[in-house]
């Protein structure tokens, strides 16, 4: 058994991001930029109107308030400025500034006069004329050449908002590790169907697709292998058809007579990386590079092992995958006294609650059995405790990570 730094020493050492990829932006959300974003253009790209009003020539005429306005042209959003000799413009929010506008003034306090004899509309200014205001200037949300998103950024919906408003139509993103999960296991059925004597439902396929697709991976095969060991070499080698960077196995890594996964893995060949994890749970987890090259890690079957091993040993190596750095850490005081064995890497789960005075503590949730699934569907967030103290009293400080590495912790009110 070998500690869980080594073990993620082991697992990482010397990867690389897999590819680069053109991505539209609309299709990039959970996406990591390989490279940065520059703007192209300016944004605002022209001065225009903050708001619906009307566009006024104020500079120089203190009595601006008092005089009244003859105006030239109505602008839309979308129409060019006019060219013209006109002091005042009805104009629309969005629309460009003529360039001799200097303000423009909110239609709410616009006051409507009778037409000049010319049929021109005419109008008085309510409230004082302040140069400069309402207008959005060009260039004053970004300039062009300016980075807006560095590499490694993860595309959120705002990000895209952004690219988008630049006029960019593709960017580049690190390609996605494609994953393979099988789950082992004569006992395990899928949902929906009914249990036989003896049987569960199949939970851990179901959460490692859903944990991959928010760690930025990509699920790209899933099976249940029951106890077979043919049936395990023939889901590798399908996995491997279709191009699995990883395979993921759960159960049939411990030391019982059906943890076959090991010496079945032996004897394709594989190169064991590790195989037993000082980390609690999910010691056995066990690592090797298949032969032909694609990466395979064996995850205990027990629910919060599988959870466990996936999010501090799976994820890492997606990670530098991405192209990403090792994750930032996050320490927060212990809200209660904890229970722990020296010795191991303990992970638990809670809660982050920030209090009255607006402090944050972790909170670890009363229920930690590998087994159960209720309290974990309730956390918030993962915690860890340091591996070289048994008991850890209340107000130590905690390591807390992200449910996943692509989302930082939460927190919640006390």
């Amino acid at each position: 058994m070998i500690g869980y730094r080594e073990a993620v020493e082991r697992l990482c050492g010397g990867v690389d991001r897999l590819g680069v990829q053109p991505c539209a932006p609309g299709d990039a959300v959970g996406r990591v930029l390989a490279h940065e974003v520059v703007s192209p253009v300016a944004l605002p790209p022209f001065d225009n109107a903050a708001l619906d009003g009307v566009a006024l020539v104020a500079a120089g005429r203190p009595d601006a308030t008092a005089q009244v306005w003859e105006i030239g042209a109505r602008i839309a959003a979308g129409q060019p400025a006019p060219q013209d000799d006109a002091s005042a413009w009805e104009i629309m929010t969005g629309a460009p500034l003529p360039a001799r506008a200097d303000t423009v003034v909110p239609v709410e306090r616009i006051e409507a006069l009778p037409a000049a004899a010319s049929g021109a509309s005419r109008i008085r200014v309510q409230g004082d004329v302040v140069v400069g205001a309402n207008i959005r200037r060009c260039g004053e949300d970004v300039q062009p050449g300016q980075c807006v998103l560095p590499a490694g950024h993860v595309l959120d919906p705002a990000a895209v908002m952004l690219v988008a408003g630049l006029g960019i139509e593709r960017i580049r993103v690190a390609r996605r590790p494609r994953v393979a999960v099988l789950a082992t296991g004569g006992e395990i059925v899928a949902a929906g169907t009914p249990l036989p004597p003896g049987g569960i439902h199949d939970a851990t396929s179901p959460y490692l697709r859903a944990a991959l697709a928010a760690a930025g991976a990509e699920p790209v095969f899933m099976r249940r292998g029951g106890d077979e060991v043919a049936v395990f070499h023939a889901a590798v080698d399908a996995a491997l058809a279709e191009g699995a960077d990883l395979g993921l196995s759960t159960g049939a890594v411990s030391k019982g007579c059906y943890d076959f996964v090991p010496s079945a893995l032996q004897a394709r060949g594989a190169e064991t990386l590790f195989h037993g994890v000082a980390l609690r749970p999910g010691k056995p987890v066990l690592a090797a590079r298949l032969r032909e090259g694609a990466m395979f890690v064996g995850l205990p079957g027990n629910p919060l092992s599988t959870a466990v091993g996936f999010r501090f040993l799976v994820e890492p190596l997606l990670r530098a995958w991405l192209g990403l750095p090792p994750e930032t850490t996050c320490w927060l005081p212990l809200a209660d006294d904890c229970r722990s064995r020296a010795g191991l890497h303990a992970v638990l789960h809670g809660t982050l609650r920030c209090d009255r005075d607006g402090r944050l503590h972790a909170h670890v949730a009363q229920a930690q059995a590998s087994f159960r699934l209720l309290p974990f569907s309730q956390a918030t967030a993962w915690i860890t405790l340091p591996s070289d103290l048994g008991d850890v009293a209340a107000g130590t400080r905690v390591q807390v990570h992200g449910l996943s590495h692509l989302q930082p912790p939460a927190w919640m009110p006390a």
